[in-house]
């Protein structure tokens, strides 16, 4: 190891990646959460559909960003991104890094990092262990 000094900040890496993951799975849940219909459009998906992904997206957001069932929200945030990552291959057709909207390389970014989460239980810093 190059730096050995920073394996004493492990921790505090993996609380911060938590509070990203969970920041931008909030938001997007809330985006789904809020205009469900408008949104089911966008994502060619049922209005009930939308509202459980918005749902999932915030609870899974929540447990990763507070430590609660941490690996279950990671594997959980997993799931959906697999969904994500599928519905851009099979039916939009989206390549890797996208043209007209975002590729599927920003899904597998999330994939890995929630893989990090889980693998690691999410560090020290977690309210529940």
């Amino acid at each position: 190891m190059m730096f050995p000094q920073l394996a004493r900040f492990t921790d505090l890496g993996l609380l911060l990646l938590r509070l990203m993951v969970g920041l931008v799975f909030v938001t997007s849940g809330y985006s789904h959460l809020k205009d469900p219909e408008a949104r089911s459009k966008s994502i060619e998906m049922s209005k009930g559909f939308t509202i459980f992904l918005g749902i999932a997206e915030v609870a899974g957001a929540l447990g990763v960003t507070f430590g609660v069932l941490t690996q279950l929200a990671a594997f959980g945030l997993i799931a959906l991104m697999l969904g994500a990552i599928g519905k851009k291959i099979f039916s939009w057709h989206t390549g890797f890094w996208g043209e007209k909207t975002y590729g599927w390389h920003y899904d597998l970014m999330f994939i890995l990092m929630n893989l990090v989460i889980a693998s690691t239980d999410g560090g020290q810093y977690v309210l529940l262990k």
